[in-house]
């Protein structure tokens, strides 16, 4: 149990680190229109550090265990790292066109292929697994609500305004874009 106490460990400093470098690097430029993200990036600076604080915080306070096994341990770490290492390939994947704030290229084109092909919004859903795990490896109840619900949301008030960005700037090609494909989770929602 030490060794994995220790993996969680680095990997939630490799969220953090990873998160934070993306912050920094991949905002949008010059020429770019950038009036798009309505503090979006802020709330989920917000939302995604308060909830690891406080699931962290309630599950050494209140004990209300998923389980008494230790595989829980394990499955959280699995979501965590799965999560993380699958949200740097999507934005890799991305390339130029991912920025951390809601933005439109000067040569925007909507990417169809890879995780695109099933989900509108990848990097997001890889994040909330990412957050899933923390609640799953903190083996409690409220901790998993509180690790996974206030994230959720920001996600959900980000994809609302970047979805109305991108049918203002790409009108109906977004709009079958969007009928064909989840924004979250494949095939449901």
């Amino acid at each position: 149990m030490e060794t994995l106490q220790i993996i969680f460990y680095l990997s939630m400093g490799a969220w953090f680190l990873s998160e934070f470098l993306y912050k920094r690097i991949l905002k949008s430029g010059e020429k770019d229109q950038k009036n798009k993200d309505k503090s979006t990036l802020n709330i989920l600076w917000i939302a995604i550090p308060f909830s690891i604080a406080v699931s962290v915080t309630v599950s050494n306070i209140i004990k209300f265990p998923i389980t008494h096994s230790n595989w829980i341990f394990y499955l959280g770490e699995i979501c965590i790292l799965i999560g993380i290492i699958l949200r740097f390939i999507i934005i890799r994947s991305l390339g130029k066109y991912f920025t951390v704030d809601v933005t439109i290229r000067e040569d925007h084109k909507i990417k169809k292929e890879g995780f695109y092909k099933y989900l509108r919004h990848p990097s997001y859903a890889f994040s909330l697994l990412t957050s899933f795990g923390l609640g799953l490896y903190l083996n409690n109840w409220f901790s998993s609500i509180l690790a996974f619900v206030p994230p959720l949301l920001a996600f959900i008030y980000r994809i609302r305004i970047e979805e109305q960005a991108l049918v203002e700037q790409f009108g109906e090609e977004y709009i079958e874009y969007r009928k064909s494909t989840k924004k979250l989770i494949p095939f449901i929602y």
